[in-house]
């Protein structure tokens, strides 16, 4: 669900975004304040219950706040902590996330306590940076999408710039220099209470595993010099702020005309796209990040020639091809990977051992799942992989009913749950199979 920002928070918002536009030298040292404003902090609640998220290592779920001391109270109680200035971060909960290669990625997990407090922050300096980014900065932005991103590159391709670095960094969240990053917010801002907090936050001890399985201390505290967990509220807006140093230098130093490259970031995630030479544009991005204190993953990135092969960025498959009527066109398509990890999670909720649940929360999770998956993928030239990702939830479904009610054939089952039965009387999701492509071959 969509919350609205209250209209104060967003007149405040828009106050500072116009003066940090207005004067991009100005440091701005009165906010702290702000922080621990009842509004604030209640909207702030929201948004944190409305992301849902585990609860980190006091164990406190949302359903424990508001069923014992209440939100009213708890949140009264933090905003003296922050007023008082006797606030201290909790140690953030590692938990390790499955990769499709098979390896695990780590993501930290703050305390309810400290998401909201942290996303009590977001909501006050997060405008003052907004004015700063670069256009070719898509990630982890308002107003800003991965679609647009998409765009931005499929038109790159339509004008020629075919030779594409694609680019990966080596653990990048882990390698953040701390002194750098806080460095380069108080580029921005001058308000020492804030500045403190947000070291708080990067110093914060990790709990986690120990190589012998126990419960222990496995990173951060404040011998820490680097990093920001994956997983906090916070760490996508500073990751993205401490990248944005990447996005000034190309910009500031017309590196674009003068290296004929286009550079598109989303996050950590960015590729240069070249119209012939590549190894001037690789090496001055290398450059750049050793000054950064940053690395690329020489074995992840790749240089690639669009016009023969496709190259993969945010799930989705690019690469040049001619049309029917000889045209050349950016064609963009979910990669086989992302079909493949949606049929696989269909396949688990219709498994056998689910027949025991209501059909009625199978198909909810089913349609959770396809809604999600088609509303990011339903973009462009993504038909045929929308009519695959259909078809496959249609027989998964009615493979599923047959189990349940023990029908012997499949052409028994077929007239027995037609397309027609799983649609109107089951309510299954019709995944939308006619995709963008007009909008994708508009400017060919």
């Amino acid at each position: 669900m969509l919350l609205l920002t209250p209209e104060r928070i967003r007149t405040l918002q828009r106050k500072l975004y116009i003066k940090a536009k207005q004067e991009p030298a100005y440091r701005f040292y009165a906010l702290y304040d702000k922080l621990y404003q009842a509004d604030i902090l209640h909207y702030a609640w929201r948004l944190v219950k409305a992301n849902k998220g585990s609860p980190g290592v006091d164990g406190m779920s949302f359903e424990a706040i508001e069923s014992g001391i209440g939100v009213g109270y708890y949140l009264e109680l933090l905003s003296r902590e922050l007023q008082d200035k006797t606030y201290q971060a909790n140690p953030v909960r590692r938990v390790m996330i499955p990769k499709a290669d098979g390896s695990l990625r780590p993501l930290g997990i703050p305390t309810i306590r400290d998401r909201v407090v942290q996303m009590a922050l977001k909501l006050v300096i997060e405008p003052i940076f907004e004015a700063d980014f670069c256009e070719h900065s898509y990630g982890f932005r308002p107003q800003k999408s991965a679609h647009q991103a998409i765009d931005a590159i499929a038109d790159g391709m339509w004008q020629g710039q075919t030779q594409v670095i694609d680019a990966d960094l080596s653990k990048y969240f882990d390698s953040i220099p701390h002194s750098k990053l806080l460095a380069t917010v108080a580029e921005r801002i001058a308000d020492g209470a804030v500045l403190a907090l947000i070291k708080q936050w990067l110093k914060a001890p990790v709990i986690g595993e120990s190589e012998n399985g126990k419960t222990a201390c496995v990173g951060g505290g404040k011998s820490n010099r680097r990093g920001t967990p994956q997983g906090g509220v916070i760490s996508p807006l500073l990751s993205n702020l401490y990248l944005h140093l990447l996005d000034r230098i190309w910009q500031r130093h017309e590196l674009a005309r003068k290296l004929q490259a286009k550079l598109i970031r989303y996050a950590d995630d960015f590729v240069v796209m070249c119209r012939k030479d590549v190894v001037a544009p690789l090496a001055t991005i290398r450059s750049i990040l050793e000054k950064l204190e940053l690395n690329l993953n020489e074995s992840k990135t790749k240089i690639v020639d669009a016009n023969k092969e496709e190259f993969y960025f945010l799930g989705f498959a690019l690469k040049v091809k001619v049309s029917s009527k000889g045209k050349r066109y950016a064609h963009v398509n979910p990669k086989e990977q992302a079909v493949e990890k949606v049929k696989n999670r269909i396949n688990e909720i219709t498994a056998r051992n689910q027949a025991w649940r209501p059909i009625k929360e199978v198909v909810r999770d089913l349609n959770q799942v396809l809604c999600g998956w088609s509303g990011y993928f339903h973009y462009r030239n993504s038909s045929l992989a929308l009519s695959k990702v259909k078809r496959h939830a249609e027989e998964r479904l009615r493979i599923h009913l047959r189990k349940r009610h023990k029908v012997r054939t499949w052409k028994e089952s077929m007239l027995r749950f037609p397309r027609r039965v799983l649609y109107e009387e089951y309510g299954l999701y019709k995944v939308p199979i006619v995709a963008g492509w007009k909008t994708a071959h508009a400017l060919m």
